[in-house]
């Protein structure tokens, strides 16, 4: 801002400061007021959007985990809801969660959904599938001639199954009938989503993928009614866990986040939440117990929501009372290169 203007902005808050009605104060005032006015309006909405966040760049020649979406359900956050990529070799290989604006994150990331081996859902809530759609759609500007294998939960309460949730999404009578190319298609190595539902035991993983040296497995989670999966991703001697949401309280993932490398889990209920919150989502202490129980090497704490956004200082005294190792507060687009501290 030039000096000339300032001086003459700073002469009109002046003047209008006064307890003057605006029709007494002179006309070249008013001008400038009008004019303070409207500039003091786009300060403040510049000040209010917070500016886009940057990609990381992720390793091209490591594994590597890339948060597409660190929030909740809330658009308030600024943050796209749930979602992870794989990186790997340079290639985005693996996705974990697709929830609301993660389609754009993915966008912003480089990836491709040809390049992607697969898509696994912790389960089916908004935060977490909601941008399936807007992928698939994407896709379609892409050269893919392979399936894509989709896993998800099975049926519980008013959740369908993974496969009927595709299918009430993409088949011939689906919400988005148009995409059913996508699903139906019978040309021999076309593109197609096969999708998948998942009933690992009650305690315990279940083995659900495996291609070359990578394996995948998932568990039970406990959110409310709420069927729901998490996931341990095995790659050449490295180990990533994702806990999805889930209350902490069955014992699963201490087995599934085992001496793993990097261990993304979900703080969405702060430190003392109780009532609905507590029985769908885990606090601080217990993720660090589990951290601790389970030994990994690394901790990533997402799916911050505005309740836990802000409180990182005692989330992070919460989780040291049991877990001493690295630990991070991820946002959007955040790369971390697993195996590296």
């Amino acid at each position: 801002m030039r000096p000339q203007t300032y001086i003459r902005m700073e002469a009109v808050r002046e003047a209008t400061d006064q307890p003057l009605g605006t029709a007494h104060r002179p006309r070249r005032v008013r001008k400038w007021a009008a004019r303070w006015a409207s500039a003091r309006a786009l300060i403040l909405c510049a000040v209010a959007i917070a500016p886009p966040p940057t990609a990381a760049s992720c390793p091209k020649s490591q594994l590597a985990v890339q948060v597409l979406g660190s929030g909740g359900p809330e658009l308030q956050d600024r943050r796209a809801s749930s979602s992870y990529l794989i990186w790997r070799d340079g290639k985005a290989q693996l996705l974990f969660d697709i929830g609301g604006g993660a389609a754009l994150r993915f966008g912003q990331s480089g990836a491709t959904v040809s390049q992607l081996d697969a898509i696994f859902l912790t389960h089916l809530h908004v935060d977490h599938a909601g941008d399936l759609p807007a992928l698939v759609k994407s896709s379609y500007f892409e050269d893919r001639r392979r399936p894509l294998p989709l896993f998800g939960p099975t049926a519980g309460g008013v959740f369908p199954a993974t496969t009927r949730f595709v299918r009430l999404l993409f088949a011939a009578q689906g919400a988005f009938a148009y995409l059913q190319d996508y699903l139906d298609s019978a040309a021999p190595d076309s593109y197609r989503l096969e999708p998948h539902d998942l009933t690992p035991p009650e305690h315990g993983l279940l083995r659900i993928f495996e291609a070359a040296d990578v394996r995948v497995f998932a568990a039970r989670v406990i959110h409310g009614e709420v069927p729901a999966l998490a996931y341990r991703l095995e790659v050449g001697g490295l180990s990533v866990a994702f806990s999805g949401d889930g209350d902490g309280n069955n014992g699963n993932l201490e087995q599934l986040a085992r001496a793993a490398d990097l261990f993304v889990a979900h703080n969405a209920a702060p430190e003392g939440a109780s009532g609905a919150v507590r029985a769908l989502h885990m606090p601080p202490s217990v993720i660090g117990r589990i951290a601790a129980a389970a030994r990994v090497k690394r901790l990533v704490i997402s799916h911050r929501m505005l309740r836990t956004l802000g409180h990182e200082q005692q989330s992070t005294a919460a989780i040291r009372r049991s877990y001493s190792g690295p630990l991070t507060f991820a946002d959007d687009l955040d790369c971390f290169a697993v195996g590296r501290p």
